[in-house]
């Protein structure tokens, strides 16, 4: 248990997001009891940043400015004195200020501020959530008029669709689709930093309201998530497939619609499950494992406390993330070995620079449920629907025990990528996953011994390890190459 306590004190003091106040959209006010979905904001100057990308070539360089006033930064505005930063830990003379503009915008102005167009929109689920969805349309390198094939991204567990951007052009995975030609839409799940807002329920609110509101794992993220975006996505660009690609959770969620919703089956060109999670009782990672054996009293806690969301957003964990995770701050070692201890350890693909950023989005937030559901799979050994106890499972399912998911639904063309150094997705679980799935395109092993689970998204060389086979296996698909039948 001390353990746990130490991972769960060390993770929410070196980093957490900055929480969202919802409002007003400013071009497209969105209100609620009108049920004004869905909302888009669409970037209008896309065309001055084209040109100052043209006249400068050293665009991205000029942004690396000295610190001079808090209020010009992203996440500082409400700091009055830089004498007030050094109080925080931030070291105006050491830390790169474009890095502290990158943990704290949002993500459709992080996406501006590298060069590429941006839309934010807001989708309504059959349950009353909204969720907020991020679409890059094109890329400057790439403006063709052709009709852009879209393709969808979905996060892993406590993280937010800043995943596939925050490592910038070149590395961070929506701007290289766009690139080559994608029309790039990420998804936000219920509950996280983007998409926390119910049409009745405040989760913030009243005991009776936060409950409510958090009564979910991944089951609903699968079942009812992913369809209404997947819906929007398809209906918005007039296609009647689009390439997924999910990580970690994405995988499990995906799994979960097209298991129990197969019909979707038939809106996917192909799936790509980057570090795919399904069946856990072989993991190796000590913090889940850990938790596992403690489900019940986890369980009893957050309801007794009326405390249901895990690892929520915060400014001043994000702040805390800054001034420990920064280059040249002792602490650093710190930040990178607790996600080592999660998820695997593997420093020479650590792109140590950008922990401050990568720790300014995430965690991004999750039900407490959520976990949950992950460590009643790794002491079940079985990918199956969450059990509420025996009594509430005869009520929900008409049997003792939850069903397990018929991995026989999923007909999608599968792509499975793994790597034998990810204590989150052992291999020999992905292969009980695989001999589970009809239609595999294949189990494709990142070339790297140590590639670890959050490798899928930040390693420094995930392009050429794991993007550019993925890119690959894309094309075949669309070319009617892949799947073998």
């Amino acid at each position: 248990m001390k353990l746990v306590a130490i991972v769960l004190i060390a993770l929410t003091s070196v980093g957490a997001s900055p929480s969202i106040k919802y409002g007003k959209h400013a071009n497209n006010p969105m209100e609620v009891d009108e049920f004004k979905v869905p909302v888009v904001e669409i970037d209008k100057n896309f065309q001055e940043i084209l040109i100052k990308i043209e006249e400068n070539e050293n665009f991205e360089d000029s942004l690396n400015i000295p610190i001079e006033s808090p209020k010009e930064h992203m996440g500082l505005h409400y700091i009055e004195t830089a004498e007030e930063m050094e109080e925080i830990g931030v070291n105006t003379q050491s830390i790169n200020p474009d890095l502290i503009e990158d943990a704290f915008l949002l993500v459709p102005e992080l996406i501006r501020k590298h060069g590429y167009p941006s839309e934010r929109h807001s989708v309504r689920t059959s349950d009353g959530y909204l969720l907020e969805m991020h679409r890059i349309p094109f890329s400057p390198l790439n403006t063709t008029t052709e009709r852009r094939q879209p393709v969808f991204l979905m996060h892993g567990l406590l993280d937010s669709s800043s995943t596939w951007v925050i490592m910038r052009p070149g590395n961070g995975l929506a701007y290289l689709l766009a690139d080559l030609g994608y029309d790039v839409w990420m998804g936000n799940a219920r509950g996280n930093r983007y998409s926390r807002q119910h049409i009745t329920f405040d989760p913030d609110g009243r005991r009776s309201d936060r409950r409510r509101f958090w009564e979910f794992s991944w089951h609903e993220i699968g079942l009812t998530d992913l369809p209404t975006m997947i819906d929007y996505v398809l209906d918005q660009t007039g296609f009647k497939k689009l390439h997924y690609i999910g990580h970690s959770q994405g995988t499990t969620s995906f799994f979960v619609m097209a298991s129990q919703r197969p019909a979707y089956n038939d809106k996917i060109l192909s799936m790509q499950a980057l570090a795919p999670v399904a069946f856990m009782s072989n993991l190796r990672s000590p913090f889940v494992r850990a938790a596992s054996f403690f489900l019940n009293t986890l369980d009893a806690a957050t309801g007794a406390l009326g405390i249901y969301e895990f690892l929520p957003s915060s400014e001043l964990l994000a702040l805390g993330g800054q001034a420990a995770c920064r280059d040249e701050a002792w602490t650093q070692a710190l930040c990178y070995n607790v996600l080592f201890l999660i998820a695997g350890f593997n420093s020479a693909q650590t792109n140590t620079t950008m922990i401050p950023v990568m720790l300014g989005h995430t965690p991004a937030g999750a039900s407490a449920n959520q976990l949950i559901h992950y460590g009643q799979g790794v002491r079940s050994g079985r990918f199956r629907q969450y059990d509420w106890g025996m009594v509430s499972n005869l009520w929900t399912y008409g049997s003792i025990s939850p069903p397990a998911y018929n991995l026989r639904n999923i007909r999608a063309p599968v792509a499975l990528h793994y790597s034998a150094n990810d204590w989150l997705a052992e291999p020999v679980d992905v292969e009980q996953l695989h001999q589970g799935l009809p239609n595999v395109i294949g189990k494709f092993l990142v070339p790297d011994p140590l590639f670890n689970h959050l490798d899928f998204v930040w390693a420094i060389d995930v392009k050429t390890l794991l993007y550019d086979r993925v890119f690959q296996i894309m094309r075949l698909v669309e070319q009617g190459v892949l799947p073998f039948h």
